[in-house]
């Protein structure tokens, strides 16, 4: 990616693109790269197909329901059955193609990727306590599903509504940029010093206050709770409006809506002073998974783009954050990148 937006600078020494666009490609990758290491291409044909899926239920959330639909042989229905059955086609055999490696004691290295490690834990597992103790074959194809779900939207919106706030606020992208060329000067960031860069990791809180990307939770009651001035009987789902605590001014005060990664100086514990009002990846024992990986990628992702790259909003960029299945820019995020 950033060789691309080296070449489209190199004439005039700017350009203008969407970075919505950059952004969304690059966390897939990213992503399947992470995920199924040398078979990361048939990773990407998943998440294109599953992409299709995402729309055909957004399509399907803003259409009138009618009891019983889904069970008609209509268009949308018959392709949404064909996304699921060629997705967990595509899952499964990539699937066997690893255990067949584990077998065979590969894969199971220092740097293997994110489903070899599953594979090999799970297979340690039944070995140890049983086949009843692992994971099947569905269980895994639907883990798969969820971490590029979760993975791929959540971080590709981190990325994106950051390069907005830099791009709206100069003061906060020369304070990153300093840190970053004190961190690592040219050289490529490493991890040990990503997790050091107090201001990029100020400003990423922020933006995930302000643009939360997934914007709401669900919890379900498995016993009475009591909640203040409610009590609420077991089975209750309770959905948690993580976009709407985030700009509560109760919890916030009166510059809720304002871009101030100084709130977050001392860390999270003493920006919430001490509440349950940050969840950009939940909270408790349902805590994303992905939340340090998701970060280390957002680190990574600043510290690369701003060693090379200035950005700021370009006239045609409109601001239109829109929750849907992730809060995106409804119209693109159109920015102007200049070499520095």
């Amino acid at each position: 990616m950033l060789e691309e937006w080296e070449k489209l600078a190199s004439a005039k020494g700017t350009v203008e693109l969407d970075s919505w666009t950059y952004c969304h490609d690059l966390t897939r990758n990213m992503l399947a790269r992470a995920s199924f290491g040398d078979f990361y291409r048939d990773g990407i044909k998943i998440f294109e197909i599953q992409q299709e899926q995402i729309d055909l239920g957004l399509q399907a959330i803003r259409s009138v329901y009618i009891p019983g639909s889904k069970f008609l042989p209509t268009k949308f229905n018959k392709r949404l059955r064909e996304t699921e059955r060629d997705m967990r086609a595509m899952f499964k055999a990539m699937i066997e193609t690893k255990e067949k490696e584990i077998e065979r004691g590969r894969g199971t290295e220092k740097n293997s990727d994110l489903l070899c490690s599953m594979l090999a834990s799970n297979t340690k597992q039944i070995k140890e306590q049983g086949l009843d103790s692992g994971l099947s074959l569905d269980d895994l194809i639907d883990d798969c599903k969820a971490f590029y779900l979760a993975g791929q939207n959540v971080t590709s919106s981190l990325f994106v509504w950051t390069l907005v706030a830099l791009s709206q606020h100069q003061d906060w992208q020369n304070k990153a940029r300093d840190e970053i060329s004190q961190a690592f000067g040219n050289n490529e960031p490493d991890f040990e010093c990503l997790s050091h860069l107090k201001v990029v990791t100020m400003i990423l809180h922020e933006v995930l206050r302000l643009y939360s990307p997934a914007y709401f939770t669900c919890r379900i009651t498995k016993q009475e709770v009591k909640l203040e001035r409610f009590s609420l009987p077991e089975g209750v789902v309770i959905t948690i409006p993580m976009l709407l605590v985030h700009h509560d001014p109760d919890l916030w005060g009166d510059d809720v809506k304002l871009f101030k990664p100084e709130r977050f100086v001392n860390g999270v514990a003493s920006a919430t002073k001490g509440r349950l009002s940050f969840l950009p990846f939940s909270s408790g024992p349902r805590t994303c998974i992905g939340q340090n990986f998701s970060m280390l990628q957002a680190k990574l992702f600043v510290a690369t783009v701003l060693q090379r790259f200035s950005v700021e909003l370009s006239p045609s960029y409109t601001h239109a954050p829109f929750p849907a299945a992730t809060t995106f820019p409804q119209h693109g995020a159109h920015l102007i990148i200049r070499k520095v």
